[in-house]
């Protein structure tokens, strides 16, 4: 029964993939997706409308593939899955601001989780019927960009469990 279990959480989380398109991302460096990209930004808000094209070009591909194509990391591979650093999460694309550490917590599903967003501009929702599941899409509020999903079973004081790829999260530490 616990391994069902585990098994129902682990795909709620993640949509099927085709084994091509599996993304593994544990050696990626924490700001891979800076370098070369005139579009990351840490304080500009400015919502871009950029062509998929575009960003091709300025995105590495691990990135792109997830913001783009709303590819997904394998359970339990991601660099913050488990990581429990103190500081603020930046979407990868664009360095749009996301999620406070304060916010997360250890969900078990293989994928960050967060409960609450930075601001309410951070993130956007639309409706993912892929798949034959009924779930909401998580995108950034900045560039569009497929972060992850978003269910009903996380912790007070929202019970929301943002269940995000590592991939499109660029970490940087609180300073003291």
């Amino acid at each position: 029964m616990l391994f069902i279990t585990s098994l129902l959480l682990i795909l709620s989380c993640q949509q099927p993939i085709a084994s091509n398109e599996i993304i593994n991302s544990p050696d990626s460096t924490m700001n891979s997706s800076k370098t070369g990209n005139p579009y990351y930004s840490r304080t500009d808000t400015t919502k871009l409308e950029l062509t998929d094209a575009e960003w091709q070009k300025v995105l590495p591909d691990d990135v792109y593939h997830i913001a783009r194509n709303k590819g997904t990391e394998r359970a339990f591979t991601g660099k913050f899955w488990d990581f429990e650093g103190l500081g603020n999460y930046y979407c990868a694309a664009c360095g749009n601001a996301l999620f406070k550490s304060d916010s997360k917590f250890a969900s078990s599903c293989g994928w960050p989780s967060f409960y609450e967003s930075l601001r309410p501009t951070s993130v956007r929702y639309e409706s993912d019927n892929s798949y034959g599941m009924r779930r909401i899409e998580v995108l950034c509020g900045r560039c569009d960009g497929h972060l992850g999903h978003i269910f009903d079973d996380g912790p007070p004081p929202t019970g929301k469990r943002f269940c995000m790829n590592s991939i499109m999260l660029d970490f940087e530490p609180e300073t003291k």
